[in-house]
């Protein structure tokens, strides 16, 4: 009912940036929440950044200062600008959204499919 398709990933060397999209797209009425979350090889999945729909953010401390998350409500986008890279933050990054749908008549989450970031030192 509600698809995410993400974009963006890539090599990288140590100090570049990437962007990253998600677009959710399906019988959509509202989206509140929009995250972004990360998982390195054997490490537990962390929430990097998250957006409200009124534009409220919030970080983890380990990108804060230099990731940047924005959202897109007329194309129910959600991108997180990625500056200065660092070799730890390799990992695939997954996006995830809260969104009402129609025939559901219901809140419900949903995930994208990841994209792998890799940043070479």
């Amino acid at each position: 009912q509600v698809q995410l398709v993400e974009s963006g990933g890539g090599l990288v060397q140590a100090g570049g940036s990437l962007r990253l999209s998600c677009a959710a797209s399906g019988n959509i009425f509202m989206i509140n929440v929009m995250r972004w979350y990360r998982q390195a090889p054997g490490k537990q999945r962390e929430l990097v950044a998250a957006i409200g729909s009124g534009g409220t953010t919030n970080y983890a401390d380990s990108v804060s200062g230099r990731f940047t998350i924005s959202r897109d409500n007329a194309k129910n986008t959600v991108y997180l600008q990625m500056n200065s890279l660092k070799p730890e933050d390799t990992a695939v990054y997954s996006c995830n959204v809260n969104a009402f749908v129609r025939l559901r008549g219901a809140w419900d989450s949903y995930w994208g499919q990841g994209t792998q970031v890799t940043v070479s030192s």
